[in-house]
C-alpha cells in the first residue's frame, strides 16, 4: 500500500522542467485572457458567469499535462499498431460527438478561421464541404487529442478498459446528454426536466469528467 502511494505521489510531482514549462504556459495564457479582455471588454452577468472564460484552458493545460507526463510503455509492434488502430477509432467517436467532425450540410463554408469569441474557443477552424463539416475548437482538439493518447497508452500498458472509454466518451456530457436522454425516457420517462438540468450544467459537467477521466487514464496503468 505504500509503495503504490509513494508510486502515485512521484506520478503526480512535477519535476523542475515540469514546473517551468507550466509557468511559461500558463503565463502565456494570462497574457492572452488579459488583451482579450482589453480589446474585447466582455460583460459578464456575474463574476461566476467568468468561468467559462476560463474551463478551455482547464481542457488544454489538464490535455497539456497528461501528454506532457505520459510515456507509453515499450510494446511488440503488432501491439502498437492495434492500439493506434482503437486510439484512431476512439478520436473519431469523440470528435464526431463533440461536434469537430459531421456530415457536411451543403452550405458550402470555405475552411476558414473564426474569430472573436474567447481565447480557447477560437480560433475556430470551419469548414462545410460536400462531405463533411469541420468545426474545430481549440481546447477540445486539445482534449480529445490528450484523452487519446492515453488510451493509446491505457491499451499498450493495461490491455484497455471499457470503463475508461465510456469516461472519455462522457468528457463531452453535454453532446452526448441527448442520446443519454432518449435512452432514459425510453425506460423510465420524464426525461425532460433531467434533460434541462443537465444541459443547463452540461459545460461544467463536461470539464469535471474530462479531467476525472485524464485522471483515471492517466493513473491506471499504475493503480
Amino acid at each position: 500500500m505504500a509503495s503504490n502511494a509513494t508510486a502515485w505521489a512521484t506520478r503526480l510531482r512535477p519535476t523542475h522542467e515540469t514546473a517551468r514549462w507550466a509557468l511559461l504556459v500558463v503565463n502565456a495564457e494570462l497574457l492572452v485572457l488579459w488583451l482579450w479582455f482589453v480589446t474585447a471588454q466582455p460583460q459578464f452577468d456575474s463574476l461566476l458567469g467568468a468561468r467559462y472564460v476560463l474551463y478551455p484552458f482547464v481542457w488544454i493545460n489538464v490535455g497539456l499535462w497528461a501528454l506532457w507526463r505520459t510515456t507509453p510503455a515499450p510494446a511488440p509492434p503488432r501491439r502498437r499498431y492495434l492500439a493506434g488502430a482503437l486510439a484512431t477509432g476512439y478520436f473519431l467517436l469523440l470528435a464526431s460527438v463533440g461536434g469537430l467532425v459531421g456530415p457536411a450540410t451543403h452550405h458550402a463554408v470555405a475552411p476558414n478561421l473564426a474569430l472573436g469569441t474567447p481565447p480557447g474557443f477560437s480560433p475556430a477552424v470551419l469548414y462545410d464541404g460536400s462531405l463533411l463539416k469541420l468545426t474545430v475548437i481549440p481546447y477540445k482538439l486539445v482534449g480529445y487529442l490528450a484523452l487519446t493518447y492515453l488510451v493509446y497508452a491505457t491499451i499498450i500498458d493495461a490491455a484497455g478498459s471499457a470503463i475508461t472509454g465510456v469516461l472519455g466518451l462522457f468528457s463531452c456530457i453535454s453532446c452526448t446528454w441527448p442520446i443519454v436522454a432518449a435512452l432514459v425516457t425510453g425506460t423510465i420517462g420524464g426525461g425532460a426536466a433531467i434533460a434541462s438540468a443537465v444541459y443547463a450544467g452540461g459545460y461544467d459537467l463536461s470539464v469535471a469528467v474530462f479531467v476525472v477521466t485524464v485522471g483515471l487514464l492517466y493513473w491506471r496503468p499504475t493503480a
